[in-house]
């Protein structure tokens, strides 16, 4: 593991990238909301951001919130990993970032450590966008990152 850095045409990619992911993992999480299928009583991005200001926030915070932390963590890939954005990388990202939802995020909203204070369908909620994230973090770091060999794994 090495950290790179990035020169200002990768630093914009990057960024475009993880703006990207953000798009369309929150595309997915607010289908799935507003279909009656997802297990998250409301977008983690605004529960956090409810919880931390005290206060009942319109929608578009929390995804404010989920575009910035989803863009940080996508430069982050590819400052760590930019000699090879491969998706077992991206996939390890998705699982620690996961897990840190499960032992922070979810305790600091009140859903309760793994979000068992609302139920155990909070564990698979959380996890299918991480792998989402995992997913479209590597294919646009692909198309975006072109690489001498393909990284696959």
């Amino acid at each position: 593991m090495k950290i790179h850095t990035l020169d200002g045409r990768d630093r914009v990619k990057a960024i475009g990238v993880g703006i990207g992911v953000s798009i369309l993992t929150a595309a997915f999480m607010l289908a799935t909301a507003k279909a009656g299928v997802s297990p998250l009583p409301k977008a983690l991005g605004l529960a956090f951001a409810e919880s931390v200001l005290g206060r009942t926030l319109p929608l578009p915070v929390g995804l404010l919130f989920h575009t910035v932390w989803t863009t940080a963590f996508s430069v982050l890939y590819v400052v760590v990993f930019r000699d090879a954005l491969t998706f077992m990388r991206a996939l390890a990202l998705g699982i620690a970032l996961w897990i840190f939802v499960l032992v922070f995020f979810f305790p600091v909203v009140g859903w309760g450590f793994f979000g068992l204070g609302v139920g155990p369908k909070l564990i698979v909620g959380a996890a299918i966008p991480h792998l989402l994230f995992a997913l479209f973090l590597w294919g646009l770091c692909r198309a975006v990152f072109r690489q001498s060999r393909p990284a696959y794994l």
